[in-house]
């Protein structure tokens, strides 16, 4: 799927109709994979910094997302994160470029903001001190995480705090 860069958008759309949208701040909010439409939906709403932690595949990508955005003069990061083998080193390429970014608009995504809602659940926790039931919370808005991705938190919670 490419993105068509002429596109118009439907005055009935907004933001929070991307699929899984969560607004988790001001300045962030997250979401699955948007659709061509709504990419101009998360330009108009002044985001400055798109993360897509998504892989790039027709079923749940669109090819050109990152032209798309870089023509509009935001930063994109693509972080493939494999949802059957989330790697350490995929969620400290994220927290890097959080903290890199962070006094700027920030809008995460996947194919369905199940890898986003983890990490940036583990990102609180860890860089930012929240309480582990306030951000372990945020998850089950969007899903109960699966044996793999329950392991890979209880491995990086265990991990962090081996450290402090």
């Amino acid at each position: 799927m490419s993105v068509s860069f002429n596109l118009t958008v439907n005055l009935k759309m907004n933001i929070e109709s991307i699929y899984n949208y969560v607004l988790l701040s001001e300045s962030m909010a997250t979401s699955g994979q948007p659709t061509e439409e709504e990419l101009f939906l998360i330009v108009d709403s002044g985001y400055e910094v798109v993360i897509n932690l998504g892989l790039e595949n027709e079923e749940y990508s669109l090819k050109n997302e990152a032209l798309f955005f870089n023509k509009r003069n935001i930063q994109y990061f693509h972080i493939p994160v494999l949802f059957q083998e989330p790697k350490e080193s995929d969620l400290l390429q994220f927290t890097e470029t959080l903290k890199k970014y962070r006094e700027k608009r920030i809008f995460v995504h996947c194919a369905a903001n199940k890898r986003v809602s983890v990490f940036i659940a583990l990102y609180r926790i860890i860089n930012l001190g929240w309480q582990e039931t306030k951000a372990l919370s945020d998850i089950n808005l969007i899903w109960e995480p699966n044996k793999i991705w329950q392991s890979f938190i209880n491995h990086q919670l265990t991990s962090s705090s081996s450290c402090s």
